[in-house]
């Protein structure tokens, strides 16, 4: 039997949070697996492995949420009012230095040396002991306002849950790794940006920030905002990925 939608809520509210949901179980799963996994196939072979599973997720989820970003209801449109367009960058240029924090390692990243846990107190740390959960809401919050789709919106809501769920799951695999040492960490840095500072626990050093990392996540925003139409062009012509999964869905809901 066929079920009928209501016009505006079409299979791509359901595909994307799907996606979401796939990614976050293997993403927070394999997280959750590190040690066990490090012990049995060494912290090189993991990474590799882990970033083989979540990678191509989060390249799928990507391109589905450019390819369908205006579906649904369009709630506001304020991309025509004077200077919104440069707030929507700004906000988004501001996220990646949460998102892709100095205080990664890269060559950790990539297996060129040793993965490691590490726990850090120092640069973006200072001003929240998760950087990732709120550069995902800055950017979230960005990129609704200057889509204004219910697509986008509930896009957003299932990215920001995540990072919510992985600000807890982060916290109990440290606390179980190192933990008297990180309930310490915890009692002098904040979940909320500036809190720890604005109680006197921390205090900004901006030398800190002065590293080839942040260099890097600085070229990268510049080359991302003129890159940024060929992505768009150049996602729009995967729709084989969309054909697949609306064929999957259709075959499921008949």
């Amino acid at each position: 039997m066929y079920m009928m939608l209501p016009p505006w809520l079409t299979n791509s509210y359901f595909t994307i949070l799907g996606l979401q949901l796939v990614f976050a179980i293997v993403h927070s799963g394999g997280a959750a697996l590190r040690p066990w996994a490090e012990k049995k196939i060494g912290n090189r072979l993991y990474r590799v492995l882990f970033a083989l599973a979540s990678f191509p997720l989060a390249v799928i989820l990507i391109i589905y949420f450019f390819n369908h970003r205006y579906d649904g209801v369009q709630l506001w449109r304020v991309q025509g009012l004077p200077g919104m367009r440069s707030l929507v960058w700004v906000l988004s240029a501001i996220s990646f230095f949460f998102l892709y924090p100095a205080t990664f390692n890269l060559l950790e990243i990539a297996a060129i040396t040793k993965p490691q846990v590490h726990l850090y107190e120092t640069g973006i740390i200072r001003i929240t002991r998760h950087p990732q959960m709120v550069g995902q809401i800055i950017w979230c919050i960005a990129h609704t306002l200057w889509l204004g789709t219910s697509f986008t919106l509930v896009t957003s809501i299932g990215l920001v849950l995540h990072h919510l769920f992985g600000v807890w799951h982060g916290d109990r695999r440290l606390s179980w790794r190192y933990g008297s040492a990180f309930e310490e960490v915890k009692q002098r840095t904040s979940i909320i940006p500036f809190a720890a500072i604005f109680n006197g626990k921390q205090t900004i050093k901006w030398q800190e920030f002065l590293c080839p990392a942040y260099v890097g996540v600085t070229i990268f925003i510049l080359l991302l905002w003129w890159s940024h139409p060929l992505l768009i062009q150049a996602t729009s012509k995967v729709g084989f990925l969309s054909l697949i999964i609306s064929t999957q869905q259709n075959f499921i809901l008949h």
